[in-house]
Parts: structure tokens; sequence; C-alpha cells
């Protein structure tokens, strides 16, 4: 298994389409890059999709979604992801810049829409047959713009998009599921939050760093976090730390050595204690199984 691809929005992009945006059909999406969608892999842009049909499952930051009709997924930079059709699947793709979007508006940001405040919000949702119908018409309407070389087309199709993000916004902030999801008045913390993590996690690992980081106390950053999510800012900078070390040991031309060296951990032996007790099994445990299955994967789509 090579190290995991990073797919760019322009080996998407022909003639027709708009710079930094994408939209298709997903069967035709499928058929056109099955190979490179097939194993794990990660963009460097926002993926929306819409299954009308089929099913199986969808893999993302190696937690494992069911794949059904009304079944629809949001993926920001950087997330790894893959999936595999038991039955054939169909439904509508798009996917953007972020600049793309908020260029075209002053007041509004995509961390803004509940499905992309925080990585800790579950990056998909269920449709019900109705509200399946609805958004089948929306998605429908944005693909058949882009296909179309009409006066003032990208603003409709931004125009189209939002309506989208919108209608789904409402529906994501309605179901029950969310109610373990960053409420809106704690997003800016959060989004903060994990910035700053994102930046400093291998060499900061005390919740301390962070609290001062953001101008509050040790105590107060924790009851923000467990307010929002019901977690600590420790376990917030575990999982973070945790996630970025199952996407190195996807890599096997890194060694475990190597790979603690890089997570910021003094010596092996302690980044193993590290993901044994989160994690459940010794890093090798955890790359020989997935390695094994990524393997099968891209033998079988040859």
């Amino acid at each position: 298994m090579k190290k995991t691809t990073i797919l760019d929005i322009k080996a998407f992009e022909d003639k027709a389409t708009l710079e930094e945006f994408y939209c298709n059909r997903f069967d035709r999406h499928l058929e056109k890059n099955h190979r490179e969608i097939s194993i794990p892999h990660k963009h460097n842009f926002y993926l929306v999709v819409l299954f009308t049909a089929g099913t199986g499952f969808h893999e993302i930051d190696f937690i494992r979604f069911d794949v059904q009709r009304g079944s629809v997924f949001f993926l920001s930079p950087g997330q790894t992801h893959h999936w595999e059709f038991s039955t054939p699947a169909n439904g509508f793709i798009f996917f953007h810049s972020d600049t793309f979007f908020e260029l075209n508006f002053t007041q509004q940001r995509l961390s803004q829409f509940p499905f992309y405040y925080s990585s800790q919000n579950v990056p998909m949702v269920l449709l019900s047959e109705h509200q399946t119908e609805k958004m089948e018409k929306e998605f429908s309407a944005l693909f058949h713009e882009t296909t179309q070389i009409q006066l003032y087309r990208k603003q409709k199709i931004v125009q189209l998009m939002d309506g989208i993000y919108i209608d789904l916004a409402r529906i994501y902030l309605s179901e029950t599921q969310t109610k373990q999801a960053v409420k809106s008045n704690y997003s800016q913390q959060i989004k903060m939050l994990e910035n700053h993590i994102n930046r400093h996690y291998k060499l900061q690992k005390s919740p301390s760093f962070y609290a001062d980081q953001m101008h509050v106390s040790t105590k107060h950053l924790n009851r923000i976090v467990n307010e929002s999510i019901g977690k600590t800012t420790s376990t917030l900078i575990s999982e973070r730390i945790l996630l970025e070390a199952k996407r190195y040991l996807c890599n096997p031309s890194m060694n475990i050595v190597e790979i603690a060296t890089e997570l910021g951990f003094e010596d092996s032996a302690y980044f193993s204690r590290f993901f044994r007790k989160n994690e459940g099994m010794r890093p090798t445990e955890f790359r020989s199984k997935y390695i094994t299955v990524s393997s099968k994967h891209a033998v079988e789509n040859e």
C-alpha cells in the first residue's frame, strides 16, 4: 500500500466546469474515478454527496458509516476516507474550495454550518423519504446548472449550493442524533481550540497550553468543551494525536519509531502505550489489520 493519496480538485475539473468546483451524478463520478476513490485518500477541498440508491459503507477518518438511500455525507479538507458498495450506488456529488464559496459572501463562512462547526460533529445525516426527494431535486438543479453555459452561471451555482447547505443544515440540526453535536453558541470557541490543537498537538499536549492560547483558564476551557460535546480538552488532544497516528500507520514506509518521533513522543514504547490505551490494540496490530484490508480493495479494483 502506498502513502495515502491527497486528491486535488483540479484533477476532477474539465473544460466545462468552473475552477475550484465540481459536480456530477455519482454513478458517472464513480465510473470515471473508481480506482482513485475506492482506496483510502484525502482531499484538499470540501465534499458533499447525496445517495439516492445503493448500499455499502463509507469510512471517514477510520469511522465506518452505512450507505443507503437518503445518506448525505460532508467532508472537510484533510479527512481520510473511502467507500465500498454492496449494491450499485447513485446520487449526486459536488465539491469546492473554501474560496469558491466564501468569496461570494462577505458575512458567511462554511464553518457556520453545523456539519462543519467541528470535527467532533457527525459528518453525515440520514434523510427521510420526503427529504430525500426534495434534496434530490435541489442537487439535480445544481448539476443541471453546471452543464449549461449561461450568463451569471457561477452566481447561480453558488446560490443553489448555498440553498442546499441551508436546507441540509436545518435537517441536520433537527435530527435527534445531533444532540451530541457542538452547539452553535460554542462553535467559534471549539473551532478555535481545534485550530490550535491542529497546529500544536505534536509538541504541546497539555490542556493548559491551549487555555493560554485562548486567554482563558484551563478550568473554563474544560467547561466549554464539556458543555459542548461532553468531553475534556485532554480527550480532544488525545483524539487528534490518535487520528494522525492512524494516518501515519497506513503508510508502511514509516516505522513505529519514526511515527512516535513525528508525533512528539520521547520513545516508541510511550507511543505504543498511548495508542493501545486509546485504541485497544498495539500500533503494529492496527497497521497489519488496516493495510491488509486496504490492499485487498486495491487488488480488487485493478
